[in-house]
């Protein structure tokens, strides 16, 4: 867990793919079930149709039916979910029920002028969407992406006060009830998200395999 722009998806898809585990990220398996016209995508497709949010237990449903996938044995990441408290309860009842358990909610600390200044810094080229930044990976010609010459411009959800809005509303509001949920079940644990990629990366290895070497 950890706001927009701590870097908990750069770090979930390195750790999924070195540690075996099912990365599953709730718009993905959103998306995968209605495309692959499964009964409960077909349901949050007509959902969706109109206008309307799919239900919490809609997508328990599908993360139930998720988890019977091969590629789960090994142990799975949560990304975007639970979101609430309700979502949190409802999952522990649904793994509860297959024998399963969250084994760690690990939280992506980072303050909000750090958060502002890695997304209101990034740059997309328009004609395939390659990534830079002002300070961190800036290109060689100002304004210009060094693959394909297109222009670069910052996405209209990076803008600083959109990011200091999201900061506040998605996490400081939204996620407090579900870390104050799963510190109830003594699961939590912090990792510092400011720090350079690759000390994150070590940090959160190390308390990935202490929960290893605990079972």
């Amino acid at each position: 867990m950890g706001p927009p722009g701590a870097g908990k998806g750069t770090q979930a898809g390195r750790v999924a793919g070195e540690r075996g585990l099912a990365h599953i990220a709730t718009g993905d398996m959103l998306r995968a079930a209605v495309r692959d016209g499964t009964p409960l995508g077909l349901e949050a497709k007509a959902v969706m149709a109109r206008g309307d949010l799919v239900s919490d237990d809609l997508i328990i449903a599908m993360f139930r039916e998720r988890l019977a996938a091969p590629d789960t044995e090994a142990g799975v990441l949560l990304d975007g979910f639970p979101r609430t408290e309700a979502q949190a309860a409802a999952l522990d009842g649904m793994l509860t029920g297959l024998g399963r358990r969250i084994a760690a909610v690990i939280v992506f600390e980072i303050d909000e002028d750090t958060v502002v200044r890695r997304l209101s810094g990034r740059r997309m080229c328009r004609a395939s969407d390659h990534v830079y930044h002002v300070d961190f990976n800036p290109p060689q010609v100002d304004g210009v992406c060094d693959v394909d010459g297109s222009e670069l411009y910052r996405r209209d959800d990076d803008d600083p006060e959109v990011v200091r809005t999201r900061f506040r509303k998605q996490w400081v509001e939204a996620a407090a009830p579900v870390i104050a949920y799963y510190r109830g079940h003594g699961v939590v644990s912090e990792l510092d998200a400011a720090q350079p990629v690759e000390d994150v990366a070590r940090a959160l290895d190390g308390l990935l395999d202490g929960l290893a070497a605990h079972g």
